[in-house]
């Protein structure tokens, strides 16, 4: 049993993307689907599907070629289970120079921090991605 899903989800896409694997699959929930659904619009994933039915899902996630060959991606998981981090949209800042992306958790749905700002909201600090 995992303590911490999403940190979990962080730390399988990091070691797929570091041994160069295309595909990947982890255990289902909507939750990491909202996440895996942020990375595939910022271009760090290519594809996300669903697979299996009732208790038996997974979800199955392709990293695009350029990640594959030239980069692990990286993340730090800010959020925890024992200590929520919590953000206005004013106090979102660019994650390395913009190459970067903070992905939170608001009233509007999981969203992207540029996004996030854009649409005024704030909400939970989930983690950065680089």
């Amino acid at each position: 049993m995992v303590n911490d899903p999403i940190s979990d989800f962080l730390v399988r896409i990091k070691n797929s993307s570091a041994v160069g694997a295309r595909e990947l699959e982890m255990p289902y929930s909507l939750f990491k689907h909202a996440v895996a659904d942020v990375l595939k619009t910022a271009g760090f994933i290519e594809s996300v599907s669903k697979k299996g039915k009732k208790e038996q899902k997974t979800l199955a996630l392709t990293l695009p070629e350029q990640v594959r060959n030239a980069r692990s991606i990286m993340g730090t998981r800010i959020s925890r289970p024992s200590k929520r981090v919590y953000i206005k949209s004013a106090d979102i800042k660019p994650v390395r120079n913009g190459r970067g992306l903070i992905i939170v958790s608001t009233p509007k749905g999981v969203l992207s921090g540029d996004e996030a700002r854009k649409q005024n909201v704030g909400g939970e600090l989930i983690c950065k991605v680089w």
